[in-house]
C-alpha cells in the first residue's frame, strides 16, 4: 500500500478483502467519488472544527453571537457615526451587517481551510484519505457561525421594521457562491502553505486588503464609475451586493459582470482543485 497515492483501484480477485491505493494518472480525476466515500470522515472533521472552535474560552459558544454584534457596533460607531459613510438611506447597522454576513463567513472559512493541511500534518502523515476533505470541512464548519449571524440579522430587520422581500429566495444561491469562493481561495492558499510556510503570515493581510476592495463598509456606488466594472469582477463584491439586494432591496440584482466574476471563480476553483490533487502525491514529504 502506497501512502501518498490518490485513488483506489479495483480489488484483485485473489485478494477479495484487499484495497490497493494507486496514483491517479494526469489531471483528469478530482476524486469526487473518494469524497463521497469518505463522507462520514468529512462530518467528523466538521464536528471537530465546530466543537474545537471556542474550546477553552471564557464565554464559550456565546462568541458565535457576540462576534457579529461587536463587529456591527464598531463599524457603526466608526464609519456610520464618525466618518458618516453613505448607507443608501438605511440604518448603517443594518447596512453593515448585511455585508458582514457573507464577509464574516468567507474570511473565517478561508482561515480554516487555508491552514488545514499544515495544522493536520499528524493525521495526514499516518493514514490515507482524500486530503481535500480537510479543506472542505473548514469551509462547511463556518456555516454554524453564519446561521447565528443570520439570526441576529433577522432581529435587526425586525427592530428597524424592514420587511422580508420575495428576492430573499436568491439568498441560497449567494450563500453557495460565497462557499465556493472560500473553497477556491482556501485550496490555493493551503497548497501554497505546504511549500511556503510564510503564506500563513500573509493570509490576514490578504483578507484585510480584500475587505477594503469589497463593499463591506461602503456602497458600490461610491466607487468611481470608470472603475466600477473592474471592481465588480471581484467575486466578493458581487456576492455582498447580492446579499444587500436580496435582503434589503438596495444595490442591483446579478448582471453580466456578476456572472463573469462567477465564471472566473469557477475556473480558479477547478485549477486549484487540480493543483491540490497533484500536491497530495508529495505532501507528506513537505510536511
Amino acid at each position: 500500500m502506497v501512502e501518498n497515492s490518490l485513488s483506489r483501484s479495483a480489488t484483485p480477485s485473489h485478494h477479495p478483502h484487499v484495497t490497493v491505493i494507486e496514483a491517479t494518472k494526469g489531471w483528469i480525476s478530482l476524486g469526487l467519488k473518494d469524497i463521497w466515500e469518505y463522507r462520514e470522515l468529512l462530518w467528523l472533521l466538521i464536528w471537530r472544527e465546530v466543537r474545537g472552535m471556542y474550546r477553552q474560552t471564557a464565554l464559550g459558544a456565546s462568541w458565535i453571537f457576540l462576534r457579529p454584534v461587536l463587529n456591527v457596533v464598531i463599524l457603526t460607531l466608526v464609519f456610520g457615526t464618525f466618518v458618516k459613510v453613505p448607507s443608501d438611506n438605511l440604518p448603517y447597522a443594518l447596512f453593515s451587517l448585511s455585508a458582514l454576513l457573507p464577509w464574516g463567513y468567507f474570511s473565517n472559512a478561508v482561515l480554516r481551510s487555508a491552514g488545514s493541511l499544515v495544522q493536520n500534518m499528524e493525521i495526514i502523515s499516518k493514514v490515507y484519505f482524500p486530503r481535500i476533505i480537510i479543506a472542505i470541512a473548514g469551509v462547511l464548519s463556518g456555516l454554524v457561525d453564519f446561521a447565528a449571524s443570520f439570526g441576529i440579522f433577522l432581529l435587526f430587520m425586525l427592530y428597524f421594521k424592514v420587511p422580508i422581500r420575495i428576492e430573499i429566495l436568491w439568498l441560497p444561491g449567494f450563500i453557495l457562491a460565497s462557499m465556493l469562493l472560500a473553497l477556491t481561495v482556501g485550496l490555493w492558499l493551503s497548497t501554497l502553505s505546504v511549500r511556503f510556510r510564510d503564506v500563513s503570515f500573509a493570509i490576514n493581510f490578504l483578507l484585510q486588503a480584500m475587505m477594503y476592495l469589497s463593499p463591506v463598509i461602503y456602497p458600490v456606488n461610491q466607487v468611481p464609475e470608470a472603475l466600477r466594472f473592474f471592481y465588480r469582477l471581484n467575486p466578493m463584491a458581487g456576492i455582498i451586493e447580492g446579499f444587500r439586494w436580496s435582503l434589503l432591496g438596495i444595490g442591483s440584482p446579478p448582471d453580466i459582470t456578476f456572472w463573469i466574476s462567477m465564471g472566473l471563480m469557477f475556473v480558479a476553483m477547478l485549477l486549484g482543485a487540480f493543483i491540490f490533487r497533484r500536491t497530495e502525491r508529495t505532501i507528506v514529504d513537505y510536511l
